[in-house]
């Protein structure tokens, strides 16, 4: 509607909804938020979506790896430099001073592209939402832009490669057959849950909290990624 206009306007000038979404390179889209006025920007986005929500309450599956010899147990994305140094976001270096450096925010800024080409997809393959919505509703609105992107998903899934895996679930006898890779289901963390409210206690989910947001982890794996991927480089 007319006066809502301004509350939905940012830079374009033009009244928007913003999309928030986390692609891979296949562009799979694994997490969408829909529905913030045009006018907030990515950090004010950041702070209403809920996509750290499931591992802030420990509800999202256990992670530990190493890089550079750090253990790490939580997994991060690839954003650029207008989100904050959280430990589950890395972005590029701004002003790289050597090889590695270099090295490192050439494939950062490279591979962070993937979600771009997703969006682009997407207002390629579905012409509603590369054209000015006529729907006053934001809840039709969501729903368009959740089925284009359910459908999107399909599509990706149809056509990617990837789904030959050492044994197959399939007939064995036809070698020409491959097979989907089966889902794995992983534990979450062990901690203590409230066994009346299902939850985590209020000290365990501002622990986890405090953590996510930890710009030390930022540092610390932003620099062990620049040594590893250095390495690698060096042993090839």
């Amino acid at each position: 509607p007319t006066g809502w206009q301004w509350g939905f306007s940012g830079r374009s000038r033009k009244p928007t909804v913003v999309l928030e979404a986390v692609a891979s390179y296949d562009t799979w889209i694994w997490h969408a938020f829909f529905g913030v006025p045009g006018s907030q920007n990515d950090i004010t986005v950041l702070g209403r979506s809920p996509l750290f929500n499931n591992l802030t309450e420990c509800k999202s599956p256990q992670l530990d790896y190493f890089i550079n010899g750090r253990q790490y147990n939580m997994g991060y994305y690839l954003a650029d430099d207008i989100y904050p140094k959280w430990a589950t976001l890395v972005q590029a270096i701004p002003n790289p001073r050597n090889d590695a450096e270099k090295l490192f925010t050439l494939h950062q800024e490279a591979y962070r592209k993937d979600v771009e080409r997703a969006f682009g997809i997407l207002q390629a393959r579905w012409k509603i939402i590369s054209e000015p919505a006529r729907g006053w509703s934001r809840e039709n609105l969501d729903s368009i832009m959740m089925s284009c992107i359910i459908l999107h998903n399909m599509i990706v899934e149809d056509e990617r490669d990837g789904y030959i895996d050492g044994e197959s679930d399939d007939d064995q006898e036809d070698p020409n057959r491959s097979r989907r890779a089966l889902a794995k289901i992983y534990d979450g963390p062990n901690l203590p849950f409230n066994p009346r409210t299902g939850s985590i206690s209020i000290n365990e989910y501002m622990r986890r909290y405090r953590m996510i947001r930890s710009r030390a982890t930022n540092k610390y794996l932003q620099q062990d990624l620049v040594a590893h991927l250095w390495a690698k480089r060096s042993m090839e």
